[in-house]
């Protein structure tokens, strides 16, 4: 699994129910919940 950031927790995090989106620029992005507060939390992976 990817992790990211949580704002709320301030730490980096396993992402839970994690789904790759595109974005509008053509870049990949992985989205989705942390695992300990349930707060949303987004990661650009980069140009595939």
């Amino acid at each position: 699994m990817a992790e990211g950031r949580c704002m709320k927790c301030k730490k980096q995090v396993e992402i839970q129910n994690g789904s790759e989106v595109v974005m509008k620029n053509g870049m990949k992005a992985m989205k989705g919940e942390c695992g300990k507060c349930g707060t949303k939390v987004f990661r650009i992976l980069g140009k595939a």
